[in-house]
């Protein structure tokens, strides 16, 4: 697979093997409804954001560069809707040190004791080489199988709604995974290789470019409302 770099790519590099308020009705109904397993949704959900395998715009198999607010962002909403471990997967040894020093800062250093509330949303973080890698860890901590479940903002015939995730998760259980890709997505070796495929967000105007955070945040929103 052939590898280019852009000013957001980076191939050449060693691998390595308030303004609103929810009012009190809402908040009570998200927090104690009978009808969502908040341990369930806890145990079972995991993210990853996948810098490699996935596309430059011309369709060549690249790795991308980290964006740290990216990794901010996505273990915030993490941390709000409950998901047990978000992976960061990128083969590329100066970024994983990127991403760990983002980590630390926010963790073990001073940003976690100005910031706690960060401090337990980047608590989540885990950098990996490989997304097998994680598949694994995943399988290690939970004793169980894992479903990958891939999203992209193309569509494909045989992808399922959140809502039919959301199904699976509260009543059949089991470590689910959700991968999203950076760059121009993940490649289509990659999602045909996933268990399921999650319908993209549509907005309703031709733009579609929605930035990588924003898309988790919406995806994860739907799955966890479904259940309501």
């Amino acid at each position: 697979m052939g590898r280019e770099t852009t000013n957001n790519e980076k191939s050449d590099m060693p691998l390595t093997d308030n303004r609103f308020k929810a009012d009190t009705h809402d908040q009570k109904r998200i927090t104690n409804s009978d009808s969502v397993d908040v341990n369930r949704f806890q145990n079972n959900l995991y993210l990853a954001l996948i810098h490699y395998p996935v596309c430059n715009k011309r369709g060549k198999t690249i790795a991308s560069a980290l964006t740290t607010i990216d990794m901010h962002d996505i273990a915030r909403a993490a941390m709000t809707f409950g998901v047990r471990g978000f992976y960061v997967v990128t083969p590329l040894m100066d970024q994983q040190v990127l991403a760990h020093e983002v980590i630390d800062h926010w963790t073990a250093g001073i940003g976690g004791s100005l910031n706690p509330h960060r401090k337990r949303a980047l608590e989540l973080i885990r950098v990996v080489d490989r997304f097998e890698d994680a598949l694994h860890e995943i399988g290690q901590e939970t004793g169980e199988a894992v479903v990958t479940v891939a999203t992209s903002a193309a569509e494909y015939d045989s992808a399922i709604s959140a809502e039919a995730l959301s199904l699976g998760l509260k009543d059949e259980g089991g470590a689910h995974i959700i991968s999203f890709g950076t760059a121009w997505g993940m490649t289509r070796e990659f999602m045909e290789a996933a268990d399921y495929i999650l319908e993209p967000i549509v907005g309703n105007t031709d733009y579609n470019h929605l930035s990588v955070r924003s898309a988790v945040s919406i995806m994860l929103d739907r799955i966890v409302r479904a259940a309501l």
